[in-house]
């Protein structure tokens, strides 16, 4: 499916019990400034869906997008990103604690996708939190965002370091630039097949 997706934002909340009932989500989950905002926004092909901004860690609440017709129940929710270090140690743990709580209270949480910044490779904050994901039995799907930062020369070889500290394939990593468009209509097709199962 390369249409793009039909989002709308829904709601934003600060713990996921202020949520209401839903059929299924998918949560998106990054460190700050990989650039999840801007991937919704060129899912949707809408530049304003999810508000970006220059400054890191500016999502710090769940933000809800509702798939295809009004009161669907098929959401993908923005996930606060994690490692922003200007943040204090207890609104991080908050935020952490809001997290987890979302992952693993919500039973209608059914995958999700994981984004490392391809050009600089998946950090240890991000192999932590992709290991925990496992260890919660949530499927995932991994994303390399901002891809055309990489030289062409070196995708390749980048890609290749990636998928090795990852532990899975090349191909089973999603590479994609929400700027110039590579791999979003293949990554809309996986998306769209994931919430409307």
């Amino acid at each position: 499916m390369s249409s793009p997706l039909p989002l709308r934002f829904l709601r934003s909340a600060s713990d996921h019990e202020q949520l209401p009932e839903s059929l299924l989500e998918v949560a998106i989950v990054g460190r700050s400034n990989v650039g999840k905002s801007s991937l919704i926004n060129a899912l949707a092909a809408r530049k304003k869906l999810a508000r970006t901004s220059k400054t890191p860690g500016a999502t710090q609440l769940l933000n809800v997008f509702e798939f295809g017709d009004e009161d669907s129940g098929r959401w993908l929710v923005d996930l606060p990103g994690y490692g922003y270090a200007k943040l204090s140690k207890r609104q991080l743990q908050d935020m952490a604690d809001m997290i987890n709580d979302y992952m693993t209270q919500r039973e209608t949480v059914v995958q999700a996708i994981s984004l490392f910044d391809a050009n600089v490779g998946p950090t240890e904050l991000d192999l932590q939190t992709i290991d925990w994901l496992r260890h919660i039995d949530l499927e995932i799907v991994l994303v390399g965002t901002k891809v055309d930062k990489i030289k062409a020369s070196q995708r390749g070889k980048k890609q290749r370091a990636a998928a090795d500290k990852l532990g899975v394939k090349s191909g089973e990593i999603a590479w994609v630039s929400s700027d110039k468009g590579t791999g979003i209509p293949e990554l809309r097709g996986q998306i769209a097949a994931l919430l409307s199962s």
